[in-house]
């Protein structure tokens, strides 16, 4: 996911979406921890995808605190 679609995204739909990456972390780590994923480097990237829309998520709470 990259920072321009995430900064479309409004803040419903950003909450929503940290949620769910979040939850697939989880599952991926789960599920890597039973058996080796065919592509480990998935969790490495669901990782900065979650860290890409937290970090979107403070950069608007910041601005609404500046406003």
């Amino acid at each position: 996911m990259k920072m321009s679609e995430i900064k479309e995204l409004t803040e419903q739909e950003l909450l929503e979406r940290i949620d769910d990456t979040q939850n697939m972390l989880t599952r991926i780590k789960l599920n890597h921890a039973v058996s080796p994923l065919e592509n480990p480097n998935q969790i490495k990237n669901v990782r900065k995808d979650v860290a890409r829309l937290l970090t979107e998520k403070r950069l608007r709470e910041l601005n609404k605190q500046n406003d």
